[in-house]
């Protein structure tokens, strides 16, 4: 469920992580980031989304401008149903990929955001949270 000002974006396709990199892009303007932010935050999303594909099977984000009183800024929250993270310390290491990719992606989009977080259990899917704060 969204209230309004947020979007719930499916996540099936690689067309659907390129429409992510867009929205996100769109919002990301619209929540005042900077341009050197707005492709902090695009560039996480695009590594996030390619993971709920690759490793779940797909899933949706739900992308909201946030505010806290001081600034405004923009939350992602990445959602799926596959098969979950048995030990999230490890696939937080840079380097560390059950795919034959470089191992960068949880913890890259980790370093670019201002607020990360992951949970997971296997068979229970995973849900990341990250935030990007205007400056």
């Amino acid at each position: 469920m969204t209230s309004p000002g947020e979007q719930l974006l499916p996540i099936n396709s690689n067309g659907d992580v390129v429409l992510v990199r867009q929205q996100v892009r769109a919002v990301a303007i619209q929540a005042g980031l900077s341009l050197v932010d707005q492709t902090k935050v695009v560039t996480a999303a695009s590594e996030l989304a390619r993971n709920a594909l690759v490793y779940a099977g797909g899933g949706q984000v739900k992308i909201e401008v946030v505010r806290n009183g001081v600034r405004s800024g923009l939350r992602l929250t990445f959602s799926d149903d596959g098969p979950g993270i048995p030990d999230i310390e490890q696939a937080l290491t840079d380097g560390w990929t059950t795919g034959g990719g470089l191992g960068l992606g949880l913890s890259g989009s980790r370093r670019l955001v201002d607020e990360f977080d992951l949970q997971s259990a296997p068979g229970e899917g995973t849900l990341v949270t990250v935030t990007k704060w205007s400056r």
